[in-house]
């Protein structure tokens, strides 16, 4: 246990010095946790719904701090080079994330397309039945995603990577809460454009 909650710090802060430089995206991260929490909660009660607050809020803004404010430059503060860090990742790095957003862009129009979605579920009936069975998609997708990579981990690395990972993706929301509760007070004081120029270094 005390190796497994090792790995699992190792990976928090690794995250939180290569990817989380920007008080913009520190925001957005906050943002996007206390939504997560959010969804939690609804996962209960309307788990399509979830999905699609999920997907469209939280994801989303999440991953807007990523690639458009977070510095892609040389990382001075870790003497490290973007190409390193993306190559280190252990979760999902830019280019992965681009391949998994992708396949969540298209599944809209796969669905009007296939309204069984080839056979795996009740054809949808209007809007409300279209965006339901749409979060039901993304759901499996979110869990799917998270269970690949777990298993890739798991064969590149060693099982408690994997899981390490998968802990940390999960509880991510309330780390990122209580790291960057402060982050939009900071940025207030330091001022947006200053930090949007960290971007170009």
């Amino acid at each position: 246990m005390h190796a497994f909650l090792e790995t699992l710090k190792t990976q928090r802060w690794d995250d939180h010095r290569y990817y989380h430089h920007s008080l913009i995206n520190q925001s957005l991260h906050l943002f996007s946790a206390t939504s997560f929490l959010c969804v939690y909660i609804l996962l209960f009660w309307d788990p399509a719904t979830a999905a699609l607050i999920a997907w469209l809020v939280s994801m989303t803004s999440r991953q807007v701090g990523h690639f458009f404010f977070e510095p892609k430059g040389y990382d001075e503060i870790n003497q490290a080079t973007h190409q390193y860090k993306e190559s280190v990742k252990v979760g999902y790095n830019l280019r992965r994330k681009v391949v998994l957003h992708a396949v969540w862009g298209l599944t809209p129009a796969v669905l009007y397309v296939e309204p069984t979605l080839f056979g795996l579920m009740r054809p949808w009936d209007g809007v409300a039945g279209f965006f339901h069975n749409l979060g039901l998609i993304w759901l499996f997708l979110g869990l799917g995603g998270l269970a690949f990579r777990c298993l890739q981990l798991w064969v590149i690395e060693d099982v408690q990577t994997g899981l390490a990972w998968v802990v940390k993706i999960v509880t991510d929301p309330f780390h990122d809460i209580k790291l960057y509760y402060k982050a939009p007070y900071r940025l207030l004081q330091v001022g947006v454009a200053q930090e949007l120029a960290l971007r170009h270094h």
